[in-house]
């Protein structure tokens, strides 16, 4: 084969893995999430700038506020799954470079001088891959992820972050409860998305 990967991990990972709608009543720990941050923390991203930040919404109070800022097809499987997340990029992330990249010395200088607009695009963009990461470290944990943009992103930015903070995404987490899964969307083919210049 063409892959390392065990094909019970690629299975687990991609294959089977779906976006979950319903989840069990299996709470999800802060261990949990801490083994899966500290795996997906070695995903890469430009000059390391580790953008994201995970904001965990586990109070009634705080589910009850995100639960009001959802979709309305959103609204349901957010107030009953075990855990959410709120996925945001840190537009400020420039200053944690001299840990992050540290052979760079002018690099957080350099994200300075580039402006506030420049680095939330970097920001972002970074954020997202990490993003992607999360959804796969929480499948490597067993666990299944609802990922949703249906949201006011600007009222979860005012509710839960602040002016530094760009929400990405709302993620439901947990175990796959009762008719979990849509049926499986189509995916392209190679030949549709591949190109050799």
């Amino acid at each position: 084969m063409s892959l390392v990967l065990d094909p019970a991990a690629q299975d687990l990972l991609f294959r089977e893995a779906r976006t979950a709608n319903t989840f069990t009543d299996e709470p999800v720990t802060d261990e949990q999430i801490q083994a899966v941050y500290d795996l997906i923390k070695y995903g890469p991203t430009s000059m390391n700038q580790s953008p994201l930040r995970i904001t965990l919404v586990r109070s009634a109070e705080a589910r009850e506020r995100l639960v009001g800022l959802m979709a309305d097809g959103n609204k349901e499987k957010t107030g009953k799954a075990p855990l959410v997340a709120i996925l945001s990029a840190d537009n400020e992330f420039h200053h944690e470079l001299p840990t992050l990249f540290p052979h760079f010395e002018g690099a957080k200088d350099m994200f300075e001088g580039f402006g506030r607009e420049a680095r939330e695009s970097q920001a972002t963009l970074n954020a997202a891959l990490q993003a992607a990461y999360f959804i796969i470290g929480l499948r490597s944990a067993g666990l299944a992820a609802g990922p949703m943009t249906g949201a006011d992103l600007e009222g979860v930015r005012k509710e839960f972050l602040d002016d530094d903070h760009t929400p990405l995404m709302v993620v439901n987490i947990g175990r796959p409860g009762e008719n979990a899964w849509f049926p499986r969307s189509p995916r392209l083919a190679y030949d549709e998305v591949v190109t050799t210049v």
